[in-house]
């Protein structure tokens, strides 16, 4: 059986690969962690407008090391940069922004995704995230949720599930996943494949998934570049 942790996606081609959907004109919202990184690799040409909850619309890239204006941060409290049209505003009205379904899309992190969209992406369990915090709000006020993710957990157990046996930040908000391994849609049906890494057979890849993997179309491969 294929050793999936030899050939999986780092977390940086996982980013890469989610950052070719970002549409032209959208307004997205990135998780805190892991999810930050789409931006990096956002495809040249494209205009997108960042929002972060604590209230900072249309920022820029990371600032270089020692250039940081440590009062210009976003949610995960790294250091941004302004461009022209950047806007400042109250946190409730950030979140307002979010509720209002004024944002297209939030890239999140997870720990788990069930086959029917829901997500866990926090815990109470030991080196757990201790509280939902907004992204509760994300997943009900984007008009589309998407999630970034390992397809396994360091010891080699699932995260996309049949149902999420975590505490749920969300009831069927997830509509696409993209993993170390793989890329899916989740439909009616489930979990869709759109993508796979060439390295793993459709069978190796269904046993490292913890729900039925639907077949609609051909795969296809999922090629990232090395980064």
């Amino acid at each position: 059986m294929t050793d999936v942790f030899n050939i999986k996606l780092s977390n940086a081609q996982i980013a890469w690969r989610a950052a070719q959907d970002l549409h032209d004109g959208a307004y997205v919202n990135l998780g805190i962690g892991f999810p930050e990184m789409v931006a990096k690799f956002q495809p040249k040409g494209r205009h997108i407008t960042y929002h972060t909850e604590n209230g900072v619309l249309g920022f820029g890239e990371a600032p270089q090391a020692g250039d940081e204006d440590w009062d210009l941060i976003n949610a995960g409290k790294k250091a941004i940069t302004l461009k022209p049209g950047t806007s400042f505003f109250h946190h409730a009205d950030s979140f307002a922004m979010v509720r209002g379904g004024h944002l297209d899309l939030a890239i999140l992190g997870t720990y788990q995704v069930a086959q029917n969209g829901d997500i866990a992406n926090w815990s109470t369990g030991k080196g757990g995230i201790p509280a939902v915090g907004g992204a509760m709000d994300l997943v009900h006020g984007a008009k589309a949720v998407v999630v970034i993710t390992d397809h396994i957990t360091k010891t080699g157990e699932p995260k996309l599930k049949e149902r999420c046996t975590l505490p749920l930040t969300g009831l069927g908000c997830v509509t696409r996943v993209y993993t170390s391994l793989c890329v899916v849609d989740i439909s009616a049906k489930g979990f869709v494949l759109r993508e796979k890494l060439d390295a793993i057979s459709l069978e190796e890849l269904q046993n490292y998934t913890a729900a039925k993997l639907h077949l609609e179309s051909d795969i296809l491969s999922l090629d990232c570049p090395e980064i």
